[in-house]
């Protein structure tokens, strides 16, 4: 928990550091953002009380600030993409030590390892969905349009592959079409391997008609990482013909929520969540 008067804020890109600081300040939370330029929306500044920037891969220097600000908690939030990690960065020797210690790159390795490093200076990582809990999906239909059958055979399908993906750390998002799986989320993000299961199906001289499914990691850890939706992969959805969405009920978030699902009735869409052992085929 918070002391409910200052907390510590790491922005990536995206709407989720803009809704963190704006749920931090309805609250009467102070929030010291620690914003990458080229990556954090700027628009932060106006939500905060203290903004600094920093390049991607310093870590001294941010530890530094956030201690001399008093902040002993902080949270995640938004994207920095992982092929970002393969070059355009300049590690300060902070960033180069945890680099060279690291079991491998994968995502939660090295979070884990910067989790760890901001523990060892007394400041505590809580969880990204710290002040949006109200963002976490139902379990359950909550769309007008129910899955069709077909819809369900495929969800059963693409969770399976979606979970044995997301051990492995590559990624959460399947797409599925006719009881198959059509593409499988890697480094690019989910909204790429949206458009990239579309291409596939129309070079196939196939209407694209996607089943999308989205899960949590088997072992997801809430401080660096949940699956989310939101507005902006509505317009990827409607471009690629996506007819229903499956996601992981109360591990994944929904941005703008009410916003999303009436345009999500708007386009057709079935929306459905369920538990992480997913459905069955006694549930289709």
């Amino acid at each position: 928990m918070t002391d409910h008067k200052k907390i510590g804020l790491i922005a990536g890109s995206g709407r989720f550091p803009i809704l963190f600081a704006e749920e931090a300040k309805r609250l009467g939370v102070s929030v010291i953002a620690i914003a990458m330029p080229g990556i954090t929306d700027p628009n932060l500044e106006a939500l905060v009380s203290r903004l600094y920037y920093f390049k991607l891969g310093q870590i001294s220097k941010p530890i530094e600030t956030f201690k001399k600000e008093g902040v002993n908690q902080a949270v995640m939030a938004g994207k920095v993409q992982h092929a970002s990690l393969f070059g355009g960065i300049s590690p300060d020797l902070r960033a180069a030590k945890i680099l060279w210690r690291a079991a491998d790159r994968r995502t939660d390795t090295l979070l884990g390892e910067i989790a760890s490093e901001l523990k060892s200076e007394g400041i505590e990582l809580l969880p990204s969905t710290t002040f949006l809990s109200h963002l976490l999906v139902p379990e359950g239909i909550f769309s007008r349009r129910k899955p069709t059958a077909a819809e369900l055979e495929d969800i059963l399908i693409g969770w399976k592959a979606a979970k044995a993906v997301a051990a492995f750390d590559i990624g959460q998002t399947v797409v599925a079409k006719e009881k198959a799986v059509i593409a499988v989320e890697a480094m690019e993000g989910t909204d790429a391997c949206i458009m990239r299961a579309k291409e596939i199906v129309q070079a196939r001289g196939h209407a694209p008609k996607l089943v999308v499914v989205k899960v949590a990691k088997p072992k997801q850890d809430l401080r660096f990482d949940i699956p989310i939706i939101g507005l902006e992969t509505l317009k990827v959805f409607s471009q690629a013909s996506v007819s229903a969405l499956a996601l992981e009920a109360k591990s994944a978030m929904i941005f703008d929520k009410e916003k999303f699902i009436k345009e999500a009735d708007r386009q057709k869409i079935a929306l459905i969540s369920y538990p992480p052992s997913g459905p069955t085929e006694k549930t289709l």
